[in-house]
């Protein structure tokens, strides 16, 4: 309310009656000379000095920039007074300036005394122009005369008034029921504290600019709920908090690069609720003070103003609003006045949100309440811890404590808990809940709890900055001391610089090498290099690097071979059982490495279904030539850097794999597994399939130029080996540069070898059950590999029977129990001393400092079962150790209706039976027509398979039994068993055609008759893969004939015998009637 005009006791006054108006005008022109002398820049230097008492009082040096003193405000300049006025005041003016400058001086104490303990700034005069807001010239006198216009009787008894009829210092109105809300986010604010805002809505800036010319910039500050928001007006009640402060718009000033957009610095006076919310796009309506929406505050004071000397009681606009105690005024008068007057109805022309307040005091309390005063006390304390740890703490609270001195802040316990949640950078909300909390215990015990969070916060930044400084401090300490050693030893000639002696290993590495004349060159210039330059420069380190990697590389470094065939004969049996393929052939290179006396470098490719064995083989290999093995995967890879290496110009380069693998295993001639081929990748990075061209290739990779070594490196004498599970994904260019090796999956006479000879056995030791009486029955691994394990390898199989034997083991300790195998026994003196140390630890997820008493090198031992525990596993039994069987018997029929016949299939578990089935949609009548229909989840080549045995069927009915009309009028259905399942493939041609002719000729087919293969229009049976599979398919679904290609008949021979010697095999080449 600092709108001079517009106030309600104006209304009053000028409405009142002019001759007790001009009765009271002497003294009140006095009293308004004293203002203006207060409000005015002082001219004199003792005026200056009580000037600056007066407004720096006011604010705590922290809030100096935000200062808005009354001088800011553009007075009216003053009137020249006639000469009879002077001449009638001359005699009175050495008293009334002695006056005068008493009461400024006793103003300012109190200002001193009082305002400047809370720091609030006085209300903002307006920066508009001298003139009124209506157009009427200002009240001001001019504020610098000696005396009023009635003469110096006048000014005596006015200077004799009493107290209550005296201007009273200007005061932020106590009540405000309607102000203008703007939202802030982040934090709360507290009175007493000043906060800066920026507003980016143009209307809320015009507002705001308006206020401020006005001279009412008083605002409603709420919090947001949402603290992601960011607006200007509040559109409803539920997006902030009910409970804000009401503020003073201390200073507003543009956003640089902004347009529309200012920056406000505000400062609370106090507390106050949100009653009612009346949002931006709201309607004309009827405002609290009851006054219609569009009427301007200008109207209220648009009384007829006062002639000639009643002037002076007009405020101009931008005066400091001032309290008059009158009591000629009735009060009566004022109070109806006041309820028609609305401060804020000039704000309802801007989209803004304006909100109904209401004040929220304090709730009574005792100053010397002991709770009160242990809490402050205790705040007080906190406050010095965080000054001594927090600089900006420090600083806050120095200018905090220099408004307010140490007996004041026990008497206004409730701002220093503003205070500390004001300076805390708590959460959200627990400083609105201290905000909002009107009990000053409750307050204070809220904003301790906030600051001790604070002090745990900088205790915490300080002990980071300590140790951070400690490290820094012992590594600069070590560093001097290590300078000042190395040049002591160098001045009493205790050692050379350490570049001379790097230098002379790098040359005693290299005389031991046979480094061909190329690299030789390289070396040298490296070398000279090296000892030219600076240990401190940057290329040292990467010459160092370099010359490390080139000296470490074999040069001429060969282990010797071993080509004695029956020794490797014994070493590929020992660890695998069958692969004849590749057993011959790495006995193949042995062969003729025996002749020749050495052997180049080859490339092998095992290609097969997962777990046969085509990894281990390679390390069985590297054994049985004595070479040094080195494996690394090459799945997923998608940089090339990895095979080729980097750039020595990046940083942290490092060569390929092949010359990592070359300086592992220090030889020239090792064996390197590459494996995964299959699945090598491609990105942005390159293509390393293709780096592997030059790599794999027996004619390149004699001089193999790595990217960081940058010279050539011969590899021819490597055996390479790799490994895939297709071969269809890997490039052509790079599959035609190795040998391929296929690796079928394992039959099941081969499985049970390979698990008797190897599998049982290693599982059983490391189950620790060695030398006990625990037997795993043949019987029990048939039924692991026909109900559990039918998939190509042997891994899953070699899951299985060590899961039988941790069950075992877990059999054998239950049934003992704790006294046969007692816990103190298997624990050694370490492990028993370490075991007391861990279990005095109460929190097992931190690792202690001390951990190496806690640990032990052997700890346990192992503990012997007695021999009176035997533990059979057969067939019987065998569910208990590994659950019900996974699968059931493939054969479906037992004895087989007309139109179905058993087929085989390849499958990536192995192979399986897969039964063609053909019925008979519809009774045969003269009027049906003829179709085929297939189901079972078929793909494009197996429903091209249909179609051609659907074809071939007909054309044999015709041929061989033309009386027969079967297809010509039959619909039938073909089905697949198992839907779910995708089926794709040619080799069910001849199953699905006996199948139709089956259902044609009424015929049943023998159950125990599986076949295979493609088949054409004109009944030639072609080529099939994946025989072996699909006999061990049908070996395990009870087939004693298999019908396949006369073209498979070299597989079939590599079968083992005990696969197909007693099975009946027929060949065919051609599908007939017969």
């Amino acid at each position: 309310m600092l709108n001079g005009q517009n106030l309600p006791w104006r209304a009053v006054l000028r409405n009142a009656n002019r001759n007790v108006s001009r009765s009271l005008y002497p003294e009140r022109i006095q009293h308004l000379s004293i203002l203006a002398r207060c409000n005015r820049p002082p001219t004199s230097p003792r005026s200056l000095l009580r000037h600056s008492l007066s407004v720096h009082s006011l604010y705590p040096p922290a809030t100096r920039a935000f200062s808005t003193s009354p001088a800011r405000g553009k007075e009216k300049p003053p009137e020249s007074k006639p000469e009879s006025e002077e001449s009638a005041t001359e005699e009175e003016g050495d008293g009334k300036k002695e006056k005068d400058s008493a009461t400024t001086s006793r103003r300012g104490e109190e200002s001193l005394g009082t305002r400047g303990k809370s720091g609030e700034p006085t209300p903002i005069p307006s920066s508009g122009s001298p003139s009124g807001h209506d157009g009427r010239p200002s009240s001001s006198n001019g504020g610098g005369t000696e005396g009023g216009p009635s003469g110096g009787d006048n000014v005596k008894k006015g200077r004799k008034a009493s107290p209550e009829r005296s201007l009273q210092k200007p005061t932020v109105p106590e009540i405000y029921p309607q102000v203008m809300a703007i939202p802030i986010a982040k934090r709360p604010l507290f009175p007493g504290f000043y906060k800066a805002v920026t507003i980016r809505d143009p209307n809320v800036a015009s507002a705001i600019q308006e206020m401020m010319k006005r001279g009412q910039p008083y605002i409603g500050a709420f919090l947001f709920k949402d603290e992601n928001a960011d607006q200007d007006i509040i559109d409803s009640v539920d997006d902030v908090h009910s409970v804000g402060v009401f503020a003073q718009i201390t200073s507003a000033f543009p956003v640089h690069g902004e347009e529309n957009s200012l920056t406000a610095v505000l400062y609370p006076h106090r507390r106050i609720k949100m009653t009612n919310l009346i949002p931006p796009n709201r309607g004309k309506g009827v405002t609290t003070g009851g006054k219609p929406d569009g009427s301007s505050a200008a109207e209220v004071g648009s009384a007829d103003s006062l002639n000639g000397r009643d002037e002076p009681t007009q405020e101009r606009k931008g005066d400091v609003v001032a309290s008059f105690e009158e009591t000629a005024i009735d009060q009566q008068s004022k109070d109806t006045t006041a309820q028609q007057y609305e401060p804020t109805s000039f704000l309802r022309k801007y989209p803004v949100s304006l909100v109904s307040v209401e004040n929220l005091t304090e709730e009574p309390h005792d100053k010397k309440s002991p709770v009160i005063r242990a809490v402050t006390s205790e705040i007080v304390n906190v406050f010095k811890e965080v000054a001594n740890l927090n600089p900006l703490f420090r600083d806050q609270i120095s200018t905090f404590s220099m408004s307010q001195s140490a007996g004041n802040v026990i008497d206004e316990p409730a701002k220093l808990a503003d205070f500390a949640a004001a300076v805390s950078a708590g959460e959200i909300k627990e400083l609105q809940d201290v905000l909002e909390t009107l009990s000053v215990e409750e307050r204070l015990s809220k904003a301790l709890v906030v600051l001790k969070k604070e002090l745990m916060n900088a205790q915490l930044q300080s002990k980071i900055s300590k140790d951070v400084e400690a490290k820094i401090q012992k590594r600069q300490r070590e560093y001097w001391l290590m300078e000042q050693m190395k040049g002591i030893r160098r001045e009493l000639g205790i050692e050379s610089d350490g570049k001379d002696k790097l230098v002379e290993k790098f040359k005693e590495k290299a005389e031991k090498l046979a480094m061909p004349e190329t690299v030789k060159k390289v070396f040298d210039e490296e070398i000279n290099k090296l000892a030219h330059l600076e240990p401190a420069a940057s290329e040292f380190n990467v010459t160092r690097n370099y010359l490390d990697w080139l000296t470490q590389i074999p040069w001429g470094q060969r282990s010797p071979e071993n080509f004695d065939i029956t020794n490797a004969m014994t070493v590929l049996d020992e660890d695998h059982h069958g692969l004849k393929d590749v057993k011959d052939r790495i006995l193949e290179f042995i062969a003729v490495g025996k002749l020749r006396g050495t052997v180049e470098g080859k490339i092998l490719c095992f290609v097969g279904p997962p777990g046969v064995g085509k990894t281990s083989i390679g390390k069985s290999i590297a054994r049985a030539l004595n070479r040094q093995y080195y494996r690394f995967s090459v799945g997923g890879l998608t940089d090339v850097a990895e095979i080729k290496g980097h750039r020595r110009t990046y940083v942290g380069a490092l060569p390929g794999r092949i010359i990592q693998a070359l300086k592992k295993c220090q030889t020239e001639n090792p064996l390197i597994l590459i494996d995964e081929i299959d699945k090598i990748g491609r990105g942005h990075q390159g293509d390393p399939a293709s780096a592997l061209l030059e790599l794999l290739d027996p004619e390149q990779n004699n001089s193999f130029l790595d990217h960081y070594m940058d010279v050539p490196v011969d590899l021819s004498k490597v055996l390479f080996v790799c490994t895939a599970n297709i071969s269809d994904t890997i490039p052509r260019p790079l599959l035609d540069r190795m040998e391929m090796i296929e690796l079928s999956g394992y039959v099941a006479d081969e499985k049970m070898a390979i698990a008797e000879r190897y599998l049982a056995p290693a599982a059983k030791e490391m189950s620790g059950l060695k030398d006990v009486g625990v037997r795993l029955h043949k019987d029990a691994i048939e039924e692991l590999i026909k109900s559990y394990c039918r998939e190509s390898g042997v891994r899953n199989l070699k899951k299985q029977i060590e899961k039988v034997f941790r069950k075992s083991a877990l059999k054998i300790v239950q049934d003992l129990g704790e006294s046969a195998l007692p816990e103190e026994k298997a624990l050694t003196k370490e492990g028993k001393a370490t075991l007391e140390e861990s279990e005095n630890r109460s929190d097992i997820t931190k690792t202690p400092s001390n951990i190496e008493v806690a640990t032990a090198e052997t700890p346990r031992i192992s503990l012997n079962v007695p021999d009176s525990v035997h533990v059979d596993i057969t067939k019987d039994n065998l569910k208990d150790y590994v659950g019900p069987p996974v699968f059931t018997s493939d054969r479906l029929y037992e004895i087989t209706p007309p139109g179905v016949a058993m087929g085989l299939a390849w499958t990536r578990m192995g192979g399986a039976a897969l039964y063609v089935e053909s019925i008979l949609e519809a009774s045969l009548s003269p009027s049906s027509r003829p179709g085929l229909e297939r189901t079972g989840n078929l793909k494009s080549v197996m429903k091209e398979s249909a179609s051609i045995a659907y074809s071939f069927a007909k054309s044999l009915m015709a041929r061989g039994f033309p009386n027969n009309k079967f297809f010509e009028k039959a619909r039938l259905h073909l089905h697949c068993p198992e839907g779910a399942v995708q089926k794709d493939g040619p080799s069910a041609g001849i199953t699905m055609a006996t199948s139709l002719l089956s259902l044609a000729l009424d015929h049943r087919l023998d159950p125990t008759i599986a076949m295979t293969g493609e088949l054409t229009v004109t009944g030639k049976v072609l080529r099939i893969g994946g025989l072996r599979e699909k006999v061990v398919a049908a070996r395990r679904a009870g087939a004693k004939k298999v019908i396949f290609p006369a073209d498979n008949m070299s597989d079939w021979l590599e079968l083992p015998a005990v696969s197909n010697s007693r099975r009946c095999m027929v060949p065919t080449s051609q599908l007939t009637g017969t």
